[in-house]
């Protein structure tokens, strides 16, 4: 029996069910429909409304023990994300901060999914330029490896809870603002930093070329993730992703760490232990609730990964396979060995997983 063992984590791979009709009429996944009544359930982790991190962050986040196990709404994984984009973070506390675009509605503010901002490393680099020296006059330490990802550590700032800017997008800004983690208060220094950035920002150059190609006005910094770094363990020999939070979780673990591959056949030999590879298709179109195109992303995971996988699950090669799918408030994990595979007469849809 092979003890390599593979883990994928699909974050916005679960919708709500609100929006199961759209997202699931014409599904296409013959691999998955095998593997989903067939694996067992090793756990369903419900959201709320009103949480301000993401399944999937607070999952491996609970995986590397950067919280505890029974934390319900935390994720601080700032001091990772810095740490994969080349800082020591230190024992200082730490929170990320990204240049985005809020745009006005009937009566609210509404954030837009940073990644469809488009924004280059140049413009970002020459924003920062601006909003560094203004951030600085606080007393604020602005460490910025990724022109794209700032992070910021200081006293005056306090202990502030901040909404994954993913959980945000969409929606009006209002509840998911800042505020001070210990009275539930705006933050008024945030606040005032905020300001200052926006006021550099208007009119700059950078803007009016944006906005002359018809692109969206970076206009305002969101907070997040605030946190600092705890000694953690990994229970994966391998962690294969391209989000900077779980790369820098793996190498505060020291386990082997690298890019996602494109397909499960451009994976390295995987020897004894657990592998995690995240992958992340799903969370453009699930947060522009293009279900057309979520589809389309689980096509590709069906012909990269789910049916490949299954394939060498089937012939023995894989020893077992686990999958954990995340929406955007909840979270299920199922895990399937080879004998698994007989089961036929279990019977489990991706409907029935859906919150």
């Amino acid at each position: 029996m092979h003890s390599n063992r593979l883990h994928l984590l699909l974050p916005f791979a679960l919708p709500a069910a609100a929006d199961a009709s759209s997202a699931l009429h014409e599904l296409r996944s013959p691999a998955l429909d095998k593997l989903l009544p067939r694996a067992t359930l090793v756990e369903r982790v419900a959201g709320e409304d009103f949480q301000r991190t993401l399944p999937h962050e607070r999952w491996v986040a609970r995986q590397f023990g950067a919280v505890a196990a029974n934390a319900t709404d935390e994720a601080p994984l700032a001091p990772y994300m810095l740490l994969a984009d080349g800082v020591v973070p230190g024992n200082d506390e730490w929170a990320c901060v990204e240049p985005v675009h809020v745009r006005i509605a009937h009566d609210h503010l509404v954030l837009i999914d940073p990644s469809a901002l488009d924004l280059t490393d140049e413009d970002a680099a020459t924003l920062l330029a601006v909003a560094k020296p203004l951030i600085e006059e606080l007393g604020v330490r602005v460490e910025a490896p990724n022109p794209h990802r700032w992070y910021l550590s200081g006293e005056v700032l306090g202990k502030l809870a901040g909404a994954s800017p993913l959980r945000a997008s969409g929606r009006s800004i209002e509840i998911w603002l800042p505020h001070d983690a210990h009275s539930g208060q705006r933050s008024r220094i945030w606040m005032k930093l905020q300001n200052e950035v926006q006021m550099g920002w208007f009119e700059h150059p950078v803007n009016q070329a944006r906005e002359a190609r018809g692109l969206p006005a970076v206009n305002s910094i969101w907070l997040h993730a605030q946190g600092s770094a705890q000694p953690v363990r990994s229970p994966f020999v391998r962690v294969l992703s391209d989000a900077p939070a779980t790369r820098g979780l793996a190498l505060a673990a020291a386990v082997e760490s690298a890019g996602a591959p494109g397909s499960f056949r451009a994976m390295p030999p995987l020897g004894a232990g657990t592998t995690l590879v995240e992958l992340n298709p799903f969370a453009a179109p699930f947060i522009a609730q293009d279900w057309a195109g979520w589809q389309a992303a689980l096509d590709r995971v069906e012909a990269d990964w789910f049916a490949p996988a299954l394939e060498a699950l089937d012939a023995g090669s894989l020893g077992a396979l686990a999958l954990t799918l995340a929406g955007d408030t909840a979270s299920v994990t199922l895990a399937a060995k080879r004998g698994d595979l007989r089961k036929f007469w279990r019977r489990r849809v991706l409907a029935s997983l859906l919150e």
